[in-house]
Protein backbone atom coordinates (compact mmCIF):
# COMPACT_ATOMS: atom_id res chain seq x y z
CA UNK A 1 0.00 0.00 0.00
CA UNK A 2 1.30 3.57 -0.60
CA UNK A 3 0.24 6.78 1.33
CA UNK A 4 -1.34 9.05 -1.38
CA UNK A 5 0.49 11.85 -2.70
CA UNK A 6 -1.59 15.01 -2.62
CA UNK A 7 -0.91 16.09 -6.34
CA UNK A 8 -1.13 13.21 -8.02
CA UNK A 9 -3.97 13.17 -10.72
CA UNK A 10 -5.78 9.51 -9.79
CA UNK A 11 -6.26 9.19 -5.90
CA UNK A 12 -7.44 5.56 -4.49
CA UNK A 13 -8.50 5.96 -0.98
CA UNK A 14 -9.59 3.20 1.13
CA UNK A 15 -10.74 0.92 -1.39
CA UNK A 16 -12.46 -2.51 -0.98
CA UNK A 17 -11.57 -5.00 -3.47
CA UNK A 18 -13.42 -7.88 -3.78
CA UNK A 19 -12.56 -11.33 -6.59
CA UNK A 20 -14.86 -13.39 -8.17
CA UNK A 21 -13.93 -16.46 -5.46
CA UNK A 22 -15.06 -13.73 -2.66
CA UNK A 23 -10.79 -12.75 -1.43
CA UNK A 24 -11.19 -9.22 -0.14
CA UNK A 25 -8.62 -6.28 -0.03
CA UNK A 26 -9.80 -3.58 2.48
CA UNK A 27 -8.59 -0.05 3.32
CA UNK A 28 -6.53 0.47 -0.19
CA UNK A 29 -4.38 3.41 -0.87
CA UNK A 30 -2.85 4.91 -4.01
CA UNK A 31 -1.37 7.72 -6.06
CA UNK A 32 -0.68 7.44 -9.60
CA UNK A 33 1.23 10.54 -10.70
CA UNK A 34 2.06 11.09 -14.20
CA UNK A 35 4.43 8.28 -15.65
CA UNK A 36 4.19 4.29 -15.83
CA UNK A 37 2.97 2.28 -12.63
CA UNK A 38 2.84 -1.34 -12.73
CA UNK A 39 0.62 -3.56 -10.17
CA UNK A 40 1.51 -6.83 -9.42
CA UNK A 41 -1.26 -9.29 -8.38
CA UNK A 42 0.68 -12.80 -8.35
CA UNK A 43 -3.03 -14.29 -7.98
CA UNK A 44 -4.69 -12.52 -10.40
CA UNK A 45 -7.43 -12.04 -7.73
CA UNK A 46 -7.81 -8.48 -7.58
CA UNK A 47 -6.21 -6.11 -10.33
CA UNK A 48 -9.01 -6.33 -12.72
CA UNK A 49 -11.21 -5.04 -10.47
CA UNK A 50 -9.22 -2.57 -9.57
CA UNK A 51 -8.92 -1.63 -13.06
CA UNK A 52 -12.83 -1.73 -13.53
CA UNK A 53 -12.96 0.85 -10.51
CA UNK A 54 -10.12 3.00 -12.04
CA UNK A 55 -12.04 2.96 -15.21
CA UNK A 56 -15.23 4.27 -13.45
CA UNK A 57 -16.99 1.35 -14.58
CA UNK A 58 -18.71 0.67 -10.92
CA UNK A 59 -19.08 2.59 -7.56
CA UNK A 60 -16.69 0.67 -4.95
CA UNK A 61 -18.42 -1.10 -2.18
CA UNK A 62 -16.17 1.44 0.25
CA UNK A 63 -13.83 3.94 -0.65
CA UNK A 64 -13.20 6.61 -3.69
CA UNK A 65 -11.38 6.68 -6.94
CA UNK A 66 -10.88 10.37 -8.25
CA UNK A 67 -9.05 11.69 -11.06
CA UNK A 68 -8.68 15.50 -10.97
CA UNK A 69 -10.34 15.45 -7.56
CA UNK A 70 -13.93 13.95 -9.66
CA UNK A 71 -15.25 10.61 -8.62
CA UNK A 72 -14.81 8.94 -11.58
CA UNK A 73 -17.94 6.68 -10.90
CA UNK A 74 -19.73 9.62 -11.00
CA UNK A 75 -18.77 10.55 -14.78
CA UNK A 76 -20.84 10.42 -18.23
CA UNK A 77 -19.75 7.32 -20.28
CA UNK A 78 -19.10 10.51 -22.73
CA UNK A 79 -16.76 11.68 -20.34
CA UNK A 80 -15.18 8.96 -19.65
CA UNK A 81 -14.52 8.03 -23.00
CA UNK A 82 -12.38 11.62 -23.35
CA UNK A 83 -10.64 10.93 -20.55
CA UNK A 84 -9.99 7.14 -20.10
CA UNK A 85 -8.81 4.17 -22.30
CA UNK A 86 -9.59 1.19 -21.00
CA UNK A 87 -11.34 -2.25 -22.58
CA UNK A 88 -11.16 -5.37 -20.57
CA UNK A 89 -8.82 -7.54 -22.86
CA UNK A 90 -11.29 -10.64 -21.94
CA UNK A 91 -15.04 -9.03 -23.72
CA UNK A 92 -15.56 -10.43 -26.87
CA UNK A 93 -14.18 -8.25 -29.76
CA UNK A 94 -16.78 -6.66 -32.24
CA UNK A 95 -17.30 -7.84 -35.84
CA UNK A 96 -14.61 -5.01 -36.97
CA UNK A 97 -10.93 -5.33 -38.38
CA UNK A 98 -8.47 -3.62 -36.45
CA UNK A 99 -8.54 -0.61 -39.06
CA UNK A 100 -12.05 0.47 -38.26
CA UNK A 101 -11.90 -0.45 -34.55
CA UNK A 102 -8.66 1.74 -34.47
CA UNK A 103 -10.89 4.47 -36.36
CA UNK A 104 -13.10 4.85 -33.57
CA UNK A 105 -10.78 4.62 -30.92
CA UNK A 106 -9.78 8.01 -32.52
CA UNK A 107 -13.02 9.72 -32.32
CA UNK A 108 -13.64 8.51 -28.96
CA UNK A 109 -9.73 10.08 -27.97
CA UNK A 110 -9.33 13.56 -28.62
CA UNK A 111 -5.39 13.18 -28.39
CA UNK A 112 -5.27 9.89 -30.58
CA UNK A 113 -1.61 9.87 -32.01
CA UNK A 114 -2.70 8.41 -35.65
CA UNK A 115 1.71 7.99 -36.34
CA UNK A 116 1.68 6.00 -33.52
CA UNK A 117 -0.76 3.56 -34.38
CA UNK A 118 0.55 3.28 -37.91
CA UNK A 119 4.19 2.21 -36.41
CA UNK A 120 2.92 0.24 -33.50
CA UNK A 121 0.81 -2.07 -35.98
CA UNK A 122 3.93 -3.09 -38.11
CA UNK A 123 6.24 -3.46 -35.08
CA UNK A 124 3.98 -5.55 -32.96
CA UNK A 125 3.68 -7.65 -36.37
CA UNK A 126 -0.32 -6.93 -37.37
CA UNK A 127 0.49 -5.19 -40.64
CA UNK A 128 -0.63 -8.02 -42.42
CA UNK A 129 -3.84 -8.93 -39.95
CA UNK A 130 -4.99 -4.73 -39.85
CA UNK A 131 -7.89 -5.77 -42.65
CA UNK A 132 -8.92 -8.57 -41.44
CA UNK A 133 -11.88 -9.17 -38.91
CA UNK A 134 -10.91 -9.11 -35.23
CA UNK A 135 -12.68 -13.09 -34.93
CA UNK A 136 -10.01 -14.08 -37.38
CA UNK A 137 -7.22 -13.20 -35.06
CA UNK A 138 -5.31 -15.09 -32.54
CA UNK A 139 -5.69 -13.88 -28.86
CA UNK A 140 -2.67 -12.85 -29.45
CA UNK A 141 -3.22 -11.02 -32.31
CA UNK A 142 -6.01 -9.06 -30.69
CA UNK A 143 -3.82 -8.64 -27.78
CA UNK A 144 -1.64 -6.56 -29.77
CA UNK A 145 -4.24 -4.60 -31.20
CA UNK A 146 -5.41 -3.61 -27.96
CA UNK A 147 -2.16 -2.39 -26.87
CA UNK A 148 -1.63 -0.42 -29.90
CA UNK A 149 -4.37 1.40 -29.71
CA UNK A 150 -4.01 1.42 -25.97
CA UNK A 151 -0.60 3.60 -26.23
CA UNK A 152 -1.68 5.32 -29.44
CA UNK A 153 -4.86 7.28 -27.65
CA UNK A 154 -2.59 9.36 -25.60
CA UNK A 155 -5.95 9.28 -23.10
CA UNK A 156 -4.65 11.08 -20.06
CA UNK A 157 -5.97 8.00 -18.05
CA UNK A 158 -5.12 4.81 -19.64
CA UNK A 159 -5.36 1.40 -17.82
CA UNK A 160 -4.03 -2.40 -19.46
CA UNK A 161 -4.76 -5.87 -18.41
CA UNK A 162 -1.88 -8.45 -18.67
CA UNK A 163 -0.04 -6.77 -21.70
CA UNK A 164 2.59 -9.84 -22.29
CA UNK A 165 -0.31 -12.63 -22.11
CA UNK A 166 -0.59 -14.39 -25.31
CA UNK A 167 2.35 -12.20 -26.68
CA UNK A 168 5.83 -13.72 -28.57
CA UNK A 169 9.31 -12.79 -27.39
CA UNK A 170 9.59 -10.52 -30.45
CA UNK A 171 6.09 -8.40 -29.57
CA UNK A 172 7.02 -8.22 -26.05
CA UNK A 173 9.98 -6.49 -26.60
CA UNK A 174 8.87 -4.62 -29.45
CA UNK A 175 5.74 -3.17 -26.21
CA UNK A 176 8.75 -3.47 -23.45
CA UNK A 177 10.57 -0.44 -25.83
CA UNK A 178 7.46 1.23 -26.50
CA UNK A 179 6.39 1.73 -22.55
CA UNK A 180 9.99 2.56 -22.01
CA UNK A 181 9.22 5.51 -24.73
CA UNK A 182 6.35 6.39 -23.54
CA UNK A 183 6.87 7.12 -19.93
CA UNK A 184 9.64 9.88 -21.24
CA UNK A 185 6.57 11.60 -22.92
CA UNK A 186 4.30 11.58 -19.58
CA UNK A 187 6.75 13.32 -17.55
CA UNK A 188 5.92 16.38 -20.43
CA UNK A 189 1.93 15.22 -21.27
CA UNK A 190 0.59 13.81 -17.60
CA UNK A 191 -0.59 11.09 -18.25
CA UNK A 192 -1.17 8.14 -16.37
CA UNK A 193 -0.74 4.88 -17.12
CA UNK A 194 -1.62 1.98 -14.96
CA UNK A 195 -0.30 -1.66 -16.31
CA UNK A 196 -0.91 -4.50 -14.09
CA UNK A 197 0.29 -7.96 -14.32
CA UNK A 198 0.45 -11.33 -12.79
CA UNK A 199 4.44 -10.56 -12.52
CA UNK A 200 6.72 -8.18 -12.80
CA UNK A 201 7.71 -6.28 -16.35
CA UNK A 202 11.35 -5.45 -16.50
CA UNK A 203 12.90 -3.75 -18.71
CA UNK A 204 10.55 -0.85 -18.35
CA UNK A 205 10.80 2.51 -16.20
CA UNK A 206 8.04 2.30 -14.00
CA UNK A 207 7.23 5.42 -11.59
CA UNK A 208 6.43 2.88 -8.89
CA UNK A 209 5.37 -0.74 -8.19
CA UNK A 210 2.19 -1.67 -6.35
CA UNK A 211 1.99 -5.35 -4.92
CA UNK A 212 -1.85 -6.53 -4.37
CA UNK A 213 -1.61 -9.34 -0.94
Amino acid sequence: MTSVAPHAPLQVNALTLESPAGARITGFNAAFAPGLTLVVDEEGEHKSALLHLLAGEAAPAAGSVRWGGIDVAALSAAQRAARIFWRDPREPWPELSPEQWARQQAAHHPGWRGADWQALVPALGLDEHRHKEMFRLSSGGRRKVLLAAALASAAPLTLIDEPEAALDRPSIRQLRAALAAEARRCQASGRVIVVAHYEAVPDVPWAQVLRLA
